[in-house]
């Protein structure tokens, strides 16, 4: 587990719930890690990172901001690969442009400029996501496969207001088009549901909206909150996601930049399951709780 002894790589928004996995498993392999954090003093952000193994001697924090130009010149400096993490997920979005689409696509294009002006970067690993690829009206029946060649369609967010899903679509849209022109290796990942274990010990944006506080998810349509996690609710979406561990996204970004054969678009799903499989794993594991039966 030493294969990245002497190497420094960057993780952006290393607070979230995946880059925090990440910097683990990066100290973990024996790699340097430049960590960038839009708030470096607040210590709900920090505290469990600095707690990691090796994070006393390979792990610097620095300060920046996704809407900030320049703002990861000094992060990514020096570094040979850019794990870049940091995108906005509100659940309660008022504008949209602003909160969303306009911090996911500029933040990304930002951390890519600051990338293009350091010479050392080999490969930068963008953290997309299966909402990226998906949502493109295409049917979903069984014998349809959904692969890394899909891309969703902007047009068809727009239309059901889907706008996280639509941040995530433009960001990615946007890096294959500028890593075209500045011939940066760029590697993709588009996990779809992500869950596992917090190291944080505050709970994200996302999480606070979770009575459960049992599921910890990633990528997150409106309706589960309303329909499966509100407390009393009476029913559960009539749908099937793909699911993975954290654990695996944060171990693919490491293969992804390690690997010299990674390339394009990886998309991560380890179980497809009906939410009503969710509730039956949650009623065996947390028999107190309160679950919808329908």
């Amino acid at each position: 587990m030493s294969s990245g002894v002497g190497k420094v790589v960057c993780v952006t928004g290393a607070s979230g719930y995946i880059a925090s996995w990440l910097v683990k498993l990066l100290l973990q392999r024996g790699y340097t890690v430049k960590a960038s954090i839009r708030d470096p003093n607040d210590p709900t952000k920090t505290e469990h990172l600095h707690a990691l193994d090796g994070a006393q001697d390979r792990l610097q924090l620095f300060k920046a901001n996704l809407l900030e130009e320049g703002s990861f010149d000094s992060a990514v400096e020096g570094c040979e690969g850019v794990f870049h993490t940091a995108s906005p997920f509100y659940h309660d979005v008022t504008d949209p442009k602003a909160e969303l689409l306009e911090p996911a696509v500029k933040g990304t294009l930002n951390v890519l400029n600051s990338c293009a002006k350091s010479p050392s970067i080999k490969r930068v690993v963008l953290t997309s996501s299966i909402a990226a690829v998906a949502y493109n009206g295409k049917p979903r029946t069984p014998d349809v496969v959904i692969d890394e060649t899909w891309f969703t369609d902007p047009d068809v967010c727009k239309e059901s207001k889907l706008w996280y899903v639509l941040s995530k679509t433009l960001a990615e849209d946007a890096a294959w088009k500028f890593v075209k022109e500045k011939g940066i290796d760029l590697v993709t990942i588009n996990p779809a549901m992500v869950i596992g274990p917090l190291l944080q010990p505050t709970l994200i944006q996302v999480l606070q909206h979770l009575t459960l506080g049992v599921l910890i998810l990633h990528e997150v349509p409106d309706y589960f909150f309303t329909s499966l996690c509100d407390a009393g609710a009476r029913t559960f979406p009539n749908a099937s996601f793909g699911w993975i561990n954290v654990k695996d996204v944060a171990n693919a970004h490491i293969q992804a930049f390690e690997s010299p054969t990674a390339g394009g678009r990886y998309c991560l799903v380890e179980t497809v399951a009906h939410f009503s499989e969710v509730v039956r794993i949650l009623r065996e594991l947390y028999p107190t709780l309160q679950l919808p039966e329908k």
